[in-house]
């Protein structure tokens, strides 16, 4: 990405994101901790969980809890590319958490994964500032049961396949350990 993303030329290196970088990981890697710890400083945080249940509502509060004060939060469960061009600003590092989540809400919204992918795509390109991105890794485990199960799968995978393919760096988590596999090794 151009060097306008970068954080600065002292605070980057490989423990401090600059471009574009994607963080991938399965449930409960140490995907969100390990990103969050990417970008130093304040910064500006895109959730896009719902709290649909209470179970969801526990797994939010935690993560406010552990994020503190420091993140500018918003909250946006479907306009993840509107949000981006609205709220990205020089200087102003970016966390989105997370991709999958977001893929999820767009399906289930009924909305085409595909357009919001592009448009998506269009608002990284756009991004003013260095932004970190994160999705779960959903195509490892047995093949889902269900068409809508399949299909979320499948598009995941393309969004990930997509993403890392313009990220400067990606990384993937496994029992909170992370495996770079594009870009500057910590």
């Amino acid at each position: 990405m151009s060097g306008e993303r970068d954080i600065s030329d002292k605070a980057a290196g490989p423990d401090r994101a600059t471009g574009l970088v994607l963080v991938l990981g399965g449930a409960r890697s140490g995907k969100s901790r390990y990103a969050e710890s990417l970008i130093p400083g304040e910064a500006l945080y895109i959730a896009t969980a719902t709290a649909s249940d209470e179970e969801m509502r526990a797994r939010i509060a935690a993560h406010r809890a552990r994020r503190g004060a420091r993140w500018e939060v918003v909250e946006e469960p479907l306009e993840l590319a509107e949000c981006l061009a609205r709220h990205a600003r020089p200087g102003r590092p970016v966390l989105v958490d997370c991709l999958t989540l977001w893929l999820s809400n767009t399906m289930l919204a009924g909305s085409s994964p595909e357009t919001g992918r592009a448009l998506l795509l269009a608002a990284l390109r756009a991004a003013p500032a260095p932004v970190v991105l994160v999705s779960n890794e959903v195509g490892l485990g047995i093949v889902p049961a269900t068409p809508l199960g399949r299909a979320f799968r499948d598009e995941a995978g393309r969004m990930n396949q997509e993403i890392a393919g313009m990220a400067d760096r990606v990384v993937f988590m496994a029992a909170g350990l992370p495996l770079v596999l594009k870009g500057a090794a910590d």
